[in-house]
C-alpha cells in the first residue's frame, strides 16, 4: 500500500468528518470541538466503505487476482465524500472468481451497514411537524421502511424522525449498496449478472436499466438521468474472463439471485428531495 492510500483516507476522513459537523448544526472551522462533532457520521461512512472495498480487495486475494488497495475519494459535497474504489489489474480467471470478487463487496457492506442503521434509528429522536418539512427530506427504501416500522412502528404523518448521524450514514450505505448491484456494465451488478447470465443477457439487462433509470429521471427524480449518463460513458458491456463458458454452481446461483433482492430491497426511486 503506498503513501498515496493513506493520504487519501487521511484527506477523505477530514471531508467526512466536516460534513458530518455540518449535518449537527456546528461550524468545523471554527474550533476542534466543533470538528469533533462530526466524527460518529464520519467513523461509520469510513468504516462502512471500507468493508465494502476489502470485500472486493480479500475476495480478489483469494482468488489470487492482482488489485489495489482502497482508493477513497474526498469532495466537497453533502457526505465529503464520492465514496471508494479498487482497481483490479488482472483479467479475471472465470466467472466463478468474477461473481465472488463481484458481490463480496455489496454483500459485506449490508451485513455492516444494516447493524449500524438500527442502532442509527434506535438512538434517533422523533419531531412533531406541524408544517411541511423544509430543507433536504430523504427517500425511503423498502429495507429502510421495514427497520423503521420495527423500531418506531408506524407513526403519524405528522410525526418525523430526526436521524443520528450513524443512522444516516446507515441510510448511505443502503444508497451505496443499490448504486453497486445495479446489473449494469462493471457495475458489482454488472459482474453477478454477466457470471450468472452470460455475455448476451448481461448487455440486454445493462440497456433496460438503464433505460429504466432515463424514465425514473425524468419522472421522478432529475438524480437518476445523470447516473444513467454516467453508466453509458463508462460504458455497458463486460470485459469476458479468461474462461467464459464456466459456469457458476447451484449455491452462487442463489446467492446472485440474493443479491438482486437486496437491490430491490435498497433502491430508492426518490433518494433526495429539498422543500
Amino acid at each position: 500500500m503506498s503513501y498515496f492510500h493513506f493520504i487519501l483516507f487521511f484527506i477523505t476522513f477530514l471531508t467526512t468528518t466536516a460534513a458530518g459537523a455540518f449535518q449537527a448544526g456546528h461550524n468545523p472551522f471554527s474550533s476542534f470541538f466543533a470538528f469533533c462533532k462530526g466524527l460518529p457520521f464520519s467513523f461509520t461512512l469510513m468504516f462502512i466503505l471500507l468493508s465494502h472495498e476489502l470485500g472486493h480487495y480479500f475476495a480478489s486475494k483469494y482468488h489470487k487476482v492482482e488489485v489495489t488497495p482502497p482508493y477513497f475519494i474526498p469532495a466537497p459535497s453533502l457526505i465529503g465524500t464520492f465514496g471508494a474504489f479498487i482497481k483490479i489489474k488482472s483479467p479475471m480467471p472465470d466467472n466463478k472468481v468474477l461473481f465472488d470478487v463481484g458481490v463480496a463487496g455489496p454483500l459485506t457492506g449490508i451485513i455492516v451497514s444494516l447493524p449500524i442503521l438500527i442502532y442509527g434509528l434506535s438512538h434517533s429522536h422523533l419531531m412533531v411537524i406541524s408544517a411541511p418539512v423544509k430543507g433536504l427530506v430523504l427517500g425511503d427504501c423498502l429495507l429502510f421502511k421495514f427497520l423503521t416500522w420495527l423500531i418506531w412502528g408506524n407513526l403519524k404523518e405528522n410525526i418525523h424522525i430526526v436521524l443520528h448521524p450513524t443512522a444516516f450514514a446507515g441510510w448511505l450505505g443502503l444508497f451505496v449498496t443499490a448504486l453497486n448491484l445495479m446489473p449494469v456494465g462493471q457495475l458489482d451488478g454488472g459482474h453477478i449478472s454477466y457470471a450468472l447470465f452470460g455475455e448476451n443477457k448481461h448487455a440486454i439487462l445493462s440497456r433496460v436499466i438503464v433505460f429504466l433509470l432515463g424514465l425514473i429521471g425524468v419522472f421522478i427524480w432529475h438524480g437518476w438521468l445523470f447516473w444513467g449518463g454516467l453508466l453509458l460513458l463508462l460504458g455497458l458491456r463486460h470485459p469476458m474472463p479468461i474462461d467464459p463458458f464456466s459456469q457458476l454452481d447451484k449455491k452462487r446461483k442463489i446467492l446472485g439471485y440474493l443479491a438482486f433482492f437486496i437491490f430491490f430491497l435498497c433502491f430508492t426511486p426518490m433518494p433526495f428531495k429539498i422543500d
